[in-house]
């Protein structure tokens, strides 16, 4: 039975009882007193307040359930986004990278003495902090600069960013590693343009994940985006934590390059389409890029592209002659081979279909952008770095 209890002015305790309001000293006093209740239903002329009773307490005990379940499921649903996100201390590119290259070894598919090679390259790696390469595949702008200039059909213009190189996901960073592809792709093309050479005479090679882990946390002891680093914990390395725009803005600024994120929140077309993306995207290349040309291979590096499990690069946008617009995106998931393709001559628009994204194609809820537009003075710097204590993101209304 529910029992309440209060005190005296002395500190004696009094007990009530639940069905009359009779007050007691004495706990054991209170009890015969509650089951005297009971016994001669003297509160009640048939029996009604035991079944009373039993539905309040049943209630109670359903409620502590739900509530215990409720419990047990929001848990479990924190740990399921632990995981998903690579928060969840199960170790990052290293563990992920031998425990994947075991499990190609049980299955035949890799001989050991690959795996030792494979091994020893990769440490290597991690402890210079360079990336192995293995995943780029270079070239792909300049043979789509000589493509368009050899085919007319559909298209009126089309702008392509400076040089890039594609970056694909590996074994150490496969369903979790495409921000930091990105980024590689991104700094493969300013690190191609004197503009960025005193921002980037540290970084004067493509670093490897962990060392872009490494880098985002770097940035955050200098006090940028404190909200997001808190959201990490303020650490990266060792995990396979996602990243998305605001750990690239973080990166980019600390490194004293000018850039900003364009925050599409919302769809501005039919269907759950996104066309006041497309056409930011096209003023992003077009401006100072006016000129008559219908291939115009411009200076402007690629865009970081982000949505909701996914990121990729822009590198280009097509006007086709029915003024529709296509953009030409890279991939962290598409593998190699797949964009080695796009080097042969006789190629073809056919491996195009890799790249080309209509407005019909990016219906995701979100979009958000990271574009690079110059280099920041010290000053620039450090008021930036206060400013995304605050808000990092231009919302596009």
């Amino acid at each position: 039975h529910c029992v309440s209890f209060s005190e005296t002015e002395n500190g004696e305790q009094l007990y009530e009882c639940p069905m009359c309001s009779l007050t007691c000293t004495n706990i054991h006093i209170l009890e015969e007193h509650v089951n005297l209740h009971l016994e001669e239903h003297s509160f009640s002329d048939d029996g009604n307040i035991r079944d009373l009773e039993l539905a309040q307490w049943l209630q109670t005990e359903e409620d502590k359930q739900q509530r215990s379940e409720e419990e047990k499921r929001e848990r479990e649903e924190f740990k399921k986004l632990q995981r998903q996100y690579g928060l969840d201390n199960s170790g990052g590119y290293k563990q992920q990278f031998l425990k994947n290259m075991e499990r190609e070894v049980d299955r035949g598919r890799m001989q050991p003495f690959e795996y030792h090679k494979r091994k020893a390259d990769m440490m290597e790696c991690l402890a210079s902090g360079i990336d192995d390469g293995k995943t780029k595949t270079s070239g792909v702008i300049e043979a789509l600069c000589k493509y368009y200039q050899n085919e007319n059909k559909d298209v009126r213009r089309v702008w392509l960013s400076t040089g890039v190189d594609h970056f694909h996901s590996s074994l150490g960073d496969r369903g979790w590693g495409c921000g930091y592809r990105n980024f590689q792709m991104l700094l493969s093309s300013l690190l191609q343009n004197s503009l960025y050479n005193d921002c980037l005479r540290d970084t004067t090679l493509i670093p490897s994940i962990p060392k872009i882990q490494s880098m985002i946390e770097d940035a955050w002891r200098e006090g940028f985006d404190p909200h997001g680093a808190s959201h990490f914990n303020s650490r990266l390395h060792g995990s396979k934590a996602w990243i998305g725009a605001c750990e690239i803005y973080s990166l980019l600024t600390n490194l004293r390059i000018k850039c900003r994120i364009i925050d599409f929140h919302k769809p501005t077309g039919p269907m759950g389409t996104h066309p006041r993306l497309f056409e930011w995207i096209l003023h992003y290349y077009s401006t100072d890029n006016e000129g008559g040309a219908r291939v115009v291979c411009t200076s402007k590096p690629p865009i970081y592209l982000q949505h909701q499990g996914h990121s990729r690069t822009v590198v280009g946008i097509e006007e086709k002659k029915n003024k529709a617009l296509c953009l030409l995106l890279f991939d962290p998931g598409c593998p190699s081979q797949e964009m080695q393709k796009l080097l042969k001559q006789n190629s073809g628009g056919t491996n195009l279909k890799l790249l080309r994204k209509f407005v019909g194609s990016l219906k995701e809820k979100q979009y958000q952008i990271v574009a690079v537009d110059g280099v920041l003075s010290l000053e620039e710097k450090a008021a930036r770095c206060c400013a995304s204590q605050i808000l990092t993101s231009e919302k596009i209304p």
